[in-house]
């Protein structure tokens, strides 16, 4: 993308970050999802793979080339995708069920192929409920059972010029991989280019550095942000200022996109939408 710092107004200067959406806030197909974010002025679209089928896998090559075609058309770019596991039923990574885990790692093989068939570069896996330890499992055989399964994926990412990027999440959703660092422990075990970590405002507003701190410390090998509020709103919909987080983002020498990944769509899903668009851009002074 280049440097967020792009020009000057009087004697501020702007930030000039690429705004995404993610799918899920519109419920509707996707091919009228991708008109809807366009319209509303965002750069980019961020897909959860449910909302194009069930399974990646019955999404023919046909249809994965009309919905790259008519994301161009719209002038939106595929960013990737997010809420990886959510669909199929019965996949997980940390469970000691190895057929389990076995047909996790095909499916993610299988939605890294998908992401690069539309033009994406990253996969965000977050699914806290797909990745949970069991009761009474141990955390480091849980851990290591993630590298394991996750290498494989590295490799088909790597190959595809797509990353797989771990999203720390907050103890409310999950028991595993609660902190950035724990993030980065997991990906430095697989120890794949194709394998990296993302940032999440959400997830960040509960680790002991708060979200400006975090980023901080981690933005500047993030491949990916999401903008969202610590109750789950979009930007603009709660208290969350976000120009010093946006300014936490460009001192850290990130350069990458700001995603916006609301789970509460209240009142509308335009109005939501238009909201996150216009906090972002003015938090980054190009309003």
């Amino acid at each position: 993308m280049g440097s967020p710092f792009s020009r000057r107004q009087g004697d501020f200067q702007t930030m000039a970050f690429k705004y995404a959406l993610c799918s899920e806030v519109f419920s509707t197909p996707l091919s009228e999802t991708i008109t809807q974010i366009a319209m509303a002025g965002f750069d980019g679209i961020e897909i959860a793979p449910f909302n194009a089928a069930d399974s990646v896998e019955e999404v023919s090559a046909d249809q994965r080339s009309e919905l790259r075609r008519q994301a161009e058309d719209a002038g939106l770019e595929i960013v990737g995708l997010h809420w990886l596991l959510v669909s199929p039923p019965g996949l997980h990574l940390t469970t000691d069920d190895s057929s389990i885990r076995a047909r996790t790692t095909g499916y993610l093989q299988a939605l890294a192929r998908f992401c690069s068939d539309l033009g994406g570069k990253v996969m965000i896996f977050g699914s806290p409920k797909q990745r949970n330890l069991g009761d009474g499992q141990d955390p480091r055989s849980g851990f290591d059972r993630a590298a394991e399964a996750l290498k494989e994926v590295g490799q088909t990412c790597e190959d595809l010029g797509v990353q797989l990027l771990l999203e720390a999440l907050s103890p409310a959703e999950t028991n595993f991989l609660q902190t950035i660092e724990q993030a980065i422990e997991l990906r430095d075990a697989i120890d794949s280019p194709g394998i990296g970590y993302m940032l999440d405002c959400k997830a960040m507003s509960s680790m002991p550095e708060g979200i400006e701190g975090t980023i901080l410390q981690h933005g500047k090998d993030a491949g990916h942000f999401h903008a969202n509020e610590p109750d789950g709103k979009g930007p603009g919909m709660g208290e969350l200022d976000f120009t010093p987080i946006l300014a936490s983002l460009a001192e850290s020498g990130y350069d990458g996109w700001v995603s916006t990944e609301p789970f509460d769509y209240k009142p509308d899903p335009a109005t939501v939408a238009a909201a996150a668009l216009q906090t972002l851009r003015k938090a980054a002074g190009a309003e």
